[in-house]
């Protein structure tokens, strides 16, 4: 194999698919970017099992073939070569990377047992524009879980019906759902999509227009461009969000979203080494007041509400509500409560597509 191409370009190919490389594997080759020099262009490929990504860049093939380099290497490797033309060739076991007047060798493994990737995936797809796929990943992805007790949690749950799409995520402690429109779909779908694959989805992205996004027998293709992502998708039964989102509240406030964010950041700062995080509202006629202690102090801050029903005292994690109230998107948000032992909702005042539920944190003294 011989080809030579800019190195702007094959740096910002290689940073797009190393991300889909594994990290600490029991399968070297898991670990590689796969290179292959066929006609006009360099194809690069990783994989990790559950999530692919390849993308082809221009290039002068002098030498047709295909590689493996150890991906993290490599990547961090050419990102220092951006300003230069780079020649790679391969003989023997080795890969020779020429530019400027330097020369520089790595290591390299056959690419004959590389995992295939397969991009045959084109049963069913809906339709989406760039800004409200985007909005709806920002949305929902953060409240995914992140350990391996219940993989599914781990995804978002896509719902396509009736011209939208509803996504929902939750970790156990927090839930967020979101529902956006369709342009296109050419059926109903339920599948469950890792929170990863979605957040590597959402950078590849482009600034505007529409996306197309197919799904065939657990795996899902999204083509932007020169770059091509698959991923499996996770089985099993997704929680019923219908189950969960209480439908009456017997306490609904409505306040200035910056300056609640503002006092719960403060708030936070010294209960951040705490393990829950724990701050406390206080909720009475026209005032929340957000309160924290710990061994380093303690911060007792009232903010202006419009408050209708029971006053309330409710202890939570300070990360979940900070995140919560910073991804909604209105200047004005609505807290609702029934008690200080039952879940609660943030909504955006006026447009209620976002929710996020978060369950409190149980005290001595917070009833």
């Amino acid at each position: 194999m011989k080809a030579v191409c800019e190195g702007i370009n094959l740096s910002e190919a290689v940073l797009k698919v190393v991300k889909a490389c594994a990290v600490r594997t029991t399968v070297p080759l898991l670990e590689c970017i796969k290179i292959s020099a066929v006609n006009d262009g360099i194809t690069l490929s990783a994989t990790d099992g559950e999530i692919s990504i390849q993308k082809t860049v221009k290039a002068e093939v002098y030498e047709e073939g295909e590689t493996c380099v150890p991906g993290r290497y490599f990547a961090d490797f050419i990102k220092k070569l951006e300003g230069v033309q780079i020649t790679l060739s391969v003989e023997g076991g080795r890969m020779e990377i020429n530019y400027a007047d330097s020369q520089s060798f790595l290591q390299v493994l056959s690419a004959e047992d590389f995992p295939k990737i397969s991009t045959d995936i084109s049963e069913n797809s809906f339709t989406m524009k760039v800004e409200d796929l985007k909005k709806v990943i920002t949305a929902t992805s953060f409240c995914c879980a992140t350990d391996d007790s219940r993989p599914n949690l781990k995804g978002c749950q896509f719902v396509i019906s009736g011209g939208k799409v509803c996504v929902t995520a939750l970790d156990g402690f927090r839930l967020a759902t979101i529902t956006a429109p369709v342009s296109a779909s050419t059926a109903d779908m339920d599948i469950i999509c890792p929170a990863r694959t979605l957040n590597e989805i959402e950078k590849m992205l482009p600034a505007e227009g529409e996306t197309q996004i197919f799904v065939q027998r657990g795996m899902i293709l999204v083509s932007v461009e020169d770059t091509v992502l698959t991923s499996r998708l996770y089985g099993g039964e997704f929680i019923k969000k219908e189950n969960i989102i209480p439908k009456n509240f017997s306490t609904v406030v409505t306040v200035d979203k910056a300056a609640l964010k503002s006092s719960i950041e403060r708030a936070a700062i010294l209960v951040r080494s705490d393990k829950n995080s724990l701050i406390i509202f206080d909720i009475s006629a026209g005032t929340i007041e957000i309160s924290s202690n710990s061994e380093i102090g303690n911060v007792q801050e009232p903010v202006k509400a419009d408050v209708e029903g029971h006053d309330i005292r409710i202890a939570m994690n300070s990360k979940f509500i900070t995140e919560a109230v910073g991804a909604l998107e209105e200047e004005r948000i609505t807290l609702s409560f029934n008690s200080h032992v039952q879940p609660f909702i943030c909504t955006n005042a006026e447009n209620k597509d976002v929710l996020y539920l978060i369950l409190p944190v149980r005290t001595a003294n917070n009833a």
